[in-house]
Parts: structure tokens; C-alpha cells; sequence
């Protein structure tokens, strides 16, 4: 009888490199078709626990669907006419910002020879540009604002989502061959990502109500359109809450003067720290974290991949991921790697 030869693990190695190769090239050349459905299925995943909440209410299935369903679309029209104006205005606003910017860089300049420190203009702008940092903010919301296109689709996808997600535990019971040890893999696993999803989100709105309540008694123009960024980039712990202050607090300077940016970068600090370092860990737990490291590396790959939605997406994708590893015992070493903690045991005492 012939046995198979088993393949060198350097051969596994290279395969496996290459079918990986293969997989981002075709999830980049399908981000049109891609990105609309992740973020259904991640409104879906927020959606999920208030629907639950209605059926265990005794509320009939249908009414409940509806109920959330249109809960979701009140909150995507808010969502539009706040921000869609705030979005067209800013952007229309935005080079008579960049011109009042590079006239403050050149005082700044300026001020800074007439104490004796040289720094050419052209160094600066190579360095640090910061008229680009408030044009990439505009772009990427533009980018945001352009989804509403796909409105449709995407809440057509979110329906059928929580449609199947009743009868997906029936299906999964006739297809797996031990249902209960798999079904219970599968609540665990799922169990984890919707208490991710409501922490996180619950954060980060407190996040983007306190942000846009601060910027607006400052008098910072457009706090809803910052609130709104620093509520979607709380999705992305540390670098987010950073990039999301970094538009606004330029706002700030070209707007109020310095004095208007250190108490716009106060509340900020503030905010992210009592929400980063205290609400989120005390409720989250241990076990649902990333390190900085990997949270870095997934909005660099996710962003490649999938645009500026795969960076707003990129730690819900990448948590979703080491959920999926924490739940088989050959995969778990994976998931403590992406872990920003380490669980100590205690050193079992000797008799």
C-alpha cells in the first residue's frame, strides 16, 4: 500500500506563506464587495444583544427585528445629518485653515530665529506638514460619508444577518458530528465577541458625548464631526484616540490660539485615560486585549487591505481573530502572543 510523503516543513512553510500571499491579495481586490458586508456584520454583532433582549421580553420575533432595525436606522440618519453637513462644510473650510496654519508656522519660524534656533521651512514641511494631517482627516471622513452610498445594501445585510442568526444553532447541531462539545466552543466563542462589541461600544459613545460636550463648551467649530471621530477611532485603543485629536486640536490652534489646544488636548487626555485605563479594564476583563504592538500592526495591515473602513475596522477583525484562536487549546499560544497580559499562575506550593 502506498503512504503519502509527508511534506518537509520547509515546503509547509513556503505553501502556507503563499496560500496567505494569495488571501490578502484577493480580500484587497475585493474590499468594494468586502467592506460593506464587515461593516454589516459588524452592526449585526451590536445589534444582536438589544434583539435578544426584546425575544427574552416575550416580544414576537418579527416586531423585535423590526424594533432594532429601525433603531438602527434612526441612529444612521442622526449619525448623517449631524456629521454629513459638518463633513461638506469643513471640507469646504479647509484651505482657508491650511493658509491660517502656514501663516502660524511662519511666526513660529520666525519666533523661533529671533531666539537664535534656525529651522528652514522646507525641513518643516519634509518633517511634519501639519496642513496634511487636517487634509487626510477630511479624506477619510469624505471616505466614511461616501458608505452612506451603500446604505441599502448594507442594511439589507444586517436584516438577513439577524434573520439567520436564530436558526444558525439548529444548522450547526445536524452538521457537527459532536454538537454539544462544538456548540459550546462556538457560545463561548461568540459569547466573547458580542461582550466585546457592547463594552467597547458603550466606551466609545461615552467617549465621543464627552469629547463633543468638551470641544463645544471651548467653542472648537464642528464638536459633533470630532466626537463622531474620536467615538469610531475608541474602536482602536492608543493610536486611535491619538489620531482622532489630532485634527481637531489643529482646529484648535488656527481657531482659538494655544490656549484653546492645551484645554482641548487636557479633555482629551483625560477622557481616553479614564476610559482607556479604568471603565474599559474594570468591565472588559482580562483576556480581551490586544498589545500595542499588534494593535499598530493591524491598522497598518487592515488600512492596506481595506482602505480607511479596514483601519476603523482593524481591532474588531483582529480581537475577532484572537477570540477564535483563545477557543482551541492548539491554537491558544496564538492568542496569547496577540494579548496585551499575561496571566500569572501562582507557583504551586510544595508539600
Amino acid at each position: 500500500m502506498h503512504h503519502p510523503q509527508k511534506l518537509p516543513s520547509s515546503a509547509t512553510f513556503l505553501i502556507t506563506a503563499a496560500a496567505f500571499v494569495i488571501l490578502v491579495a484577493g480580500l484587497r481586490e475585493a474590499q468594494p464587495i468586502l467592506v460593506p458586508f464587515l461593516l454589516s456584520a459588524f452592526i449585526a454583532v451590536i445589534a444582536m444583544p438589544p434583539l435578544v433582549f426584546l425575544q427574552h421580553r416575550h416580544i414576537p420575533k418579527g416586531l423585535a427585528l423590526t424594533l432594532v432595525i429601525a433603531g438602527v436606522v434612526g441612529v444612521g440618519m442622526l449619525m448623517g445629518a449631524l456629521v454629513g453637513s459638518a463633513v461638506d462644510d469643513f471640507s469646504a473650510q479647509l484651505p482657508n485653515y491650511q493658509t491660517k496654519l502656514e501663516v502660524q508656522t511662519a511666526h513660529l519660524l520666525n519666533w523661533l530665529a529671533g531666539m537664535g534656533i534656525e529651522i528652514s521651512k522646507e525641513m518643516v514641511n519634509n518633517l511634519l506638514d501639519p496642513a496634511k494631517a487636517m487634509k487626510m482627516a477630511a479624506q477619510g471622513l469624505n471616505t466614511l460619508g461616501g458608505l452612506l452610498t451603500n446604505a441599502f445594501l448594507i442594511l439589507l445585510t444586517v436584516i438577513f444577518i439577524l434573520l439567520e442568526a436564530s436558526s444558525f444553532p439548529t444548522k450547526l447541531h445536524l452538521i457537527f458530528d459532536d454538537p454539544e462539545h462544538s456548540f459550546s466552543q462556538l457560545e463561548q466563542f461568540t459569547g466573547n465577541i458580542k461582550r466585546y462589541m457592547a463594552i467597547k461600544t458603550c466606551t466609545s459613545l461615552l467617549t465621543g458625548i464627552v469629547i463633543t460636550v468638551w470641544l463645544w463648551v471651548i467653542g472648537v467649530d464642528y464638536p459633533v464631526l470630532w466626537g463622531t471621530l474620536a467615538f469610531l477611532l475608541n474602536y482602536v485603543p492608543n493610536i486611535g484616540s491619538i489620531i482622532a485629536a489630532i485634527p481637531a486640536l489643529l482646529l484648535a490652534l488656527v481657531q482659538l490660539g494655544p490656549g484653546a489646544v492645551l484645554w482641548s488636548a487636557l479633555g482629551y487626555l483625560v477622557v481616553n485615560n479614564l476610559v482607556g485605563n479604568v471603565i474599559e479594564p474594570r468591565f472588559m476583563g482580562r483576556g480581551l486585549g490586544l498589545s500595542t504592538l499588534v494593535v499598530f500592526l493591524s491598522l497598518v495591515f487592515w488600512g492596506w487591505v481595506l482602505g480607511p473602513v479596514g483601519m476603523f475596522l482593524s481591532v474588531p477583525l483582529t480581537m475577532t481573530l484572537k477570540i477564535a484562536l483563545d477557543s482551541s487549546e492548539e491554537t491558544r499560544w496564538i492568542a496569547i502572543l496577540l494579548g496585551s497580559e499575561i496571566e500569572e499562575t501562582e507557583p504551586k506550593s510544595s508539600d
